[in-house]
């Protein structure tokens, strides 16, 4: 997002009272001033602009080499690490064991930031740490002073302004990166402490009930595909009628199915065949016949080798038991397996059942996996008449558009909300809105 667009967003968020019902208490200071800094702008009169390096200490501590061997470490690597989540996953693991580069000691309080693939935005605030946590030698460890609070601090080197400054300066096109006497010599807008501390207590209220509002988005969106997958998983098993009279498979991982739907050995309903080698120089960016993988559409080309409506099986690493829809002419590369019905089948259907299969399980274990064909025919299916294969299809066809527009809607809201969280913390951190007369509420 663009610092522009924060600002913009920024702006919305303290005048647009129906972005938020409560945006009415947020003010602008009384009197600005030039930061002398381009991209900050004007800050509040009373505050200054200054580099970081006056305002804090950096790369502190490093283990001594003659560290115990045996010595376990839990160790962050800039993998693990992002400026919206913090610090995602830690490893443990013994200094004798550990990569070269676990060597930064933190503390709490202070905060990393990468200088390596600056774009990763890999930075997080350190927060009561174990003592033997150790993060790589690619992050900054910059310690606040008395000058800096910690929690001041740790918003405004999360500020897109201040990630955006750090980027820009980096050097180097696949592997950018910043020397980390480079990037203290940025500057941050600083209040007096005592706002600091305010300004900070404001936005972990604030962005707490935010990040509360995205969980339960996230959690909505989890629900939402479990209820999608239990009522498909029905659907194509048990078909509509619940009043129909059952029988058992004889399949343990499909159960009961209607009485009069067929149970068959896969291969004598359908032929799974490979697609064909193509090269990436044949595919472009636009073209008249899409080229369809294991994980879909690829691009472009100028020939066919499919033409009407079929279910594609992803056959490769990852990929494995994908299912994607091919309509029209289309060229199916060999990262799909093409199934060809050898009797009328109702696409929709066909596709759901065989997703609800779960065939990626069926790959054979190698460098890299691959599915088996001679598995998957020997596996059997459920077969209705091919009517109520279409009844099923345009049902869960209806149902899964509602799933997907109510999914979508949650995301947006993810979306908007991390949005607003982002201009927010741009708002406080640069004097934008005033919180000094902000109380915690009850």
């Amino acid at each position: 997002m663009a610092e522009s667009q924060v600002n913009e967003v920024a702006l919305k968020y303290v005048t647009d009272d129906k972005a938020d019902e409560q945006t009415n208490r947020y003010k602008a200071y009384p009197e600005y001033k030039d930061s002398g800094v381009e991209w900050l702008g004007d800050i509040p009169s009373g505050w200054d602009a200054q580099k970081l390096k006056f305002l804090c200490t950096y790369n502190d501590e490093v283990l001594p080499e003659s560290t115990s061997k045996d010595k376990e470490l839990i160790y962050v690597d800039i993998g693990s690490v992002s400026a919206t989540e913090g610090i995602t996953n830690t490893e443990t693991i013994t200094y004798e064991n550990s990569p070269s580069r676990a060597r930064r000691i933190v503390r709490d309080g202070d905060v990393i930031l990468s200088t390596v693939r600056t774009y990763l935005e890999a930075i997080a605030p350190i927060n009561n740490p174990p003592e033997n946590m150790v993060v790589s030698t690619g992050f900054a460890v910059i310690r606040p002073t008395e000058l800096l609070y910690k929690g001041f601090a740790s918003y405004s080197l999360r500020f897109k302004g201040f990630i955006g400054e750090v980027v820009s300066r980096s050097v180097g096109v696949s592997y950018p990166a910043i020397n980390s006497s480079d990037l203290v010599n940025i500057k941050i807008v600083t209040p007096s402490v005592d706002e600091q501390i305010k300004i900070a207590n404001f936005l972990d209220h604030e962005t707490a009930k935010i990040d509360t509002l995205i969980e339960k988005q996230q959690r909505l969106i989890e629900l939402l595909t479990e209820k999608r997958q239990a009522v498909i998983s029905h659907a194509v098993t048990k078909g509509l009628n619940p009043d129909v009279p059952m029988k058992d498979s004889g399949v343990e991982w499909l159960g009961e199915v209607p009485a009069h739907w067929e149970v068959s050995k896969l291969s004598f309903k359908l032929k799974l065949l490979s697609g064909d080698g193509i090269t990436s120089n044949d595919i472009e960016a636009t073209g008249e016949y899409p080229v369809l993988g294991g994980n879909g559409l690829r691009g472009y080309t100028n020939r066919y080798n499919c033409d009407g409506d079929y279910v594609l099986i992803g056959r490769q690493g990852a990929l494995c038991g994908n299912i994607n829809l091919g309509h029209g002419k289309f060229f199916a590369t060999e990262h799909a397996v093409v199934v060809y019905p050898h009797e009328k089948f109702d696409i929709v259907f066909l596709s759901e059942f065989l997703r609800f299969m779960d065939l990626g399980q069926y790959s054979v274990s190698a460098a890299q996996p691959g599915i088996s064909v001679d598995r998957i025919n020997s596996l059997k299916i459920a077969v209705p008449p091919y009517q109520e294969q279409v009844e099923i299809g345009k049902h869960l066809k209806n149902l899964i558009e509602t799933f997907e527009k109510l999914s979508n809607k949650a995301k947006q809201q993810i979306q908007l909300l991390s949005e607003r969280r982002t201009a927010l913390i741009s708002a406080a951190v640069t004097g934008k809105i005033d919180v000094r007369d902000w109380v915690k509420p009850e």
